[in-house]
């Protein structure tokens, strides 16, 4: 008599997911971080004039989220943790974006001269004195090295409707800072694809999650 061999019965690993729900998660991961990078900057326009904190905050509660959904597509911590170096290059571009735009539109460029300093622990407030009087707004600098002297002559840029800060003329890039968040999506999106990679391989091996820094 001869015995019939079965076929062997598939053996489905636990928390697996198919290569089509990676590939959709990690894509969905990634039009999620290019999502906050436009609210972010679009709050920033809509909120010049207004203390810089409002885009602050809204851009550290997108990073944040994009680094979890990182940390819960790879089942790992370290690409959540490496996504806070593109995540820099997102805030600082989505925040300082539209006042050094404003500057670049509607600034008008004032030649002045340094005439005395005001200094609050790291607040640099810079008397500034133009061709025919005195400003009444300063330059204001936070920080510990200003980089600026008494009597020295420079070119700022004045909002003449009074909506954003009097800026150092060499310090309003808004190019610099759309290559910035430029930068940053580009980062984000490696991120997630080796992030989806990761997490579906680590699925269909059956690993365990390890725990988020969070």
């Amino acid at each position: 008599m001869s015995v019939q061999s079965h076929p062997p019965t598939p053996v489905r690993v636990v928390g697996a997911r198919s290569a089509l729900w990676s590939v959709a998660m990690t894509a969905a991961s990634i039009c999620f971080g290019f999502a906050v990078i436009v609210v972010a900057t679009a709050v920033g326009y809509l909120s010049v004039g207004l203390p810089n904190a409002v885009p602050i905050v809204v851009g550290l509660a997108g990073c944040m989220a994009f680094a979890i959904a990182v940390g819960v597509l790879h089942r790992g911590w370290w690409l959540s943790v490496l996504s806070v170096m593109p995540a820099l290059f997102v805030l600082v571009g989505a925040v300082q974006l539209a006042p050094e735009a404003v500057l670049q539109q509607r600034g008008v460029a004032q030649q002045v001269t340094i005439t005395d300093v005001q200094t609050t622990g790291k607040r640099h407030e810079f008397g500034l004195q133009g061709a025919t009087s005195r400003l009444d707004e300063p330059l204001v600098y936070r920080g510990s090295s200003p980089g600026y002297r008494v009597g020295q002559r420079l070119t700022v840029l004045v909002d003449p409707q009074g909506q954003v800060d009097l800026t150092d003329a060499q310090d309003v890039d808004p190019a610099g800072k759309q290559r910035m968040l430029v930068m940053g999506a580009a980062g984000w999106a490696l991120l997630a694809l080796l992030a989806g990679w990761r997490g579906h391989v680590s699925r269909a091996r059956g690993r365990a999650a390890s725990e988020p820094p969070w």
